[in-house]
């Protein structure tokens, strides 16, 4: 098992495996965060935490929801704001331990225009 944790060790998400591979995305707002998202099923994942100390922020449409931490801010995991069984949930791989992500593949989404990978 691996722990996805923020700054301060509020917010702890837990997940079976090391993603298979991470998007950098450069829409307004992942460029922002700096995040590195990888990709789990929603059943897979599982919160370690009280939900009150996470801080949610929708904008746009609100189809998406960003978390972090109500404590020193890190942004955890974003997932749609429609759950379905099959939905999915993007864990900012920052917050795994460094060691956790070595080596994997890093995709360039580009979020801004296209919504194409850039490769």
């Amino acid at each position: 098992m691996l722990v996805a944790s923020c700054h301060c060790g509020s917010i702890k998400l837990e997940v079976a495996r090391r993603p298979r591979q991470l998007t950098e995305c450069n829409c307004s707002i992942c460029r922002r965060y700096g995040a590195l998202w990888a990709y789990y099923s929603h059943k897979t994942v599982q919160l370690l935490t009280d939900p009150g100390r996470l801080q949610m922020y929708s904008w746009r449409n609100g189809s998406l929801e960003f978390y972090c931490c109500r404590t020193c801010g890190c942004v955890t995991h974003h997932e749609r704001s429609r759950k379905r069984p099959d939905s999915t949930v993007a864990i900012n791989g920052r917050m795994l331990d460094p060691a956790a992500i070595e080596g994997i593949r890093v995709r360039r989404l580009d979020g801004a225009d296209t919504q194409e990978y850039l490769e």
